[in-house]
């Protein structure tokens, strides 16, 4: 598991080191860096796994990250970009280094360094290693179905193979991750299937609701269809359950399918739910990572950000060592570490505040009237 990330000369980082847990929460201002975090990895992915020494900045995994030059750190003494990955106490460390070409408008990066081993996460076969973007798909009818290897094919960046990697296991298609493993079972059901496991955690996050996927017949699509929970009734379109549903599923299939040594990103996990249905996708996340997974949130979000926090102090399947916060302003990257009631240990000014003082402001707006 990867346990601290150093970034030099990328975007609007010249150099920032990061602790990494088993849970690790990106969150802060607008444009503080908490994308360009997950970008690296990507970027360390693809160096990774990609036989080439290019590595396209626009493409995969739905980057768009413009020319070389764009991503060049200002202050950069020369055109390179390294990133560095490395296990507790640098035991094992991994280096990804770029050069930026000298064509001003090159759309590629050159690797001029690459780990003779697989950093962990980083290396690992595309169904261990998921990157859940914001821009997520909304309720489609049809939705696409990768060409991989059953084995390989995970939900996709955007979610857009969900529907595929439940009818899979529906249909017995697959010899790995058939079943969801026992610590992240529901604990109001005993069966492993995956869509009845996804039934089970949509329906507690964010509304009851059954599920059916299956390949569209006669057409290289498959589709997903709703019915009210404990309905054997017409199916509903994804139209008609909301925008809460389609975004969530994706990152409860993900973190269902999970094997101990995963890397699972998300970005804006808590987009189109309720604040409830935030605080317990948290939860659910939390559960994620206290199962060997290593996941990374980048998140505006305090209601997922406490739901991860009861994770640890009431329902205590996640230890606090296992979490960290890092807080992305204009004067960088702040650490923030809970303790096993769930508090933090830090609070600056900007975090998750604006509660507080938004009631401030209405009470002297009350006072003066």
């Amino acid at each position: 598991m990867i346990h601290e990330l150093e970034i030099k000369h990328f975007k609007c980082f010249d150099h920032v080191n990061l602790a990494m847990r088993p849970l690790t929460i990106l969150t802060g201002l607008n444009g503080g860096g908490k994308s360009t975090v997950l970008q690296a990895l990507l970027l360390a992915r693809i160096a990774a796994t990609s036989p080439q020494h290019t590595v396209r900045l626009n493409g995969p995994y739905g980057l768009a990250l413009g020319t070389a030059t764009e991503v060049l750190n200002r202050a950069a003494a020369e055109p390179a970009i390294s990133i560095r990955v490395a296990t507790h106490g640098q035991a094992r460390e991994w280096v990804y280094e770029f050069a930026v070409p000298d064509e001003p408008e090159a759309l590629h990066l050159t690797s001029t360094g690459i780990p003779d081993t697989l950093a962990p996460g980083i290396g690992n076969s595309p169904a261990g290693f998921t990157y859940l973007c914001a821009e997520r798909l909304g309720p489609r009818d049809a939705l696409s179905l990768s060409a991989e290897e059953p084995d390989e094919i995970g939900v996709g960046t955007q979610g857009e193979f969900t529907a595929q990697v439940l009818a899979l296991r529906d249909t017995r298609m697959v010899s790995v991750r058939r079943g969801v493993r026992a610590e992240l079972l529901h604990p109001e059901l005993d069966s492993p299937l995956p869509r009845l496991q996804a039934e089970a955690w949509t329906s507690e996050i964010v509304r009851p609701a059954g599920i059916l996927a299956q390949h569209a017949p006669g057409i290289l699509a498959s589709t997903i269809r709703f019915r009210e929970k404990d309905s054997y009734g017409e199916t509903i379109r994804p139209a008609n359950t909301g925008f809460g549903v389609s975004y969530a599923l994706p990152i409860i299939v993900a973190g269902l399918l999970t094997l101990p040594g995963d890397l699972l990103l998300v970005e804006n996990p808590e987009a189109h739910l309720h604040p409830a249905g935030q605080s317990r996708l948290g939860s659910f996340l939390a559960r994620v990572a206290s199962s060997g997974v290593q996941v990374v949130l980048e998140t505006h979000s305090d209601h997922v950000l406490n739901g991860a926090r009861l994770a640890i102090a009431q329902d205590r399947f996640l230890g606090s060592e296992d979490m960290i916060v890092h807080y992305f302003d204009d004067d960088g990257a702040q650490s923030i570490a809970v303790n096993e009631y769930g508090e933090l240990d830090y609070w600056p000014g900007g975090f998750f505040d604006q509660i507080e003082t938004d009631l401030g402001r209405l009470a002297r707006a009350r006072r003066r009237r």
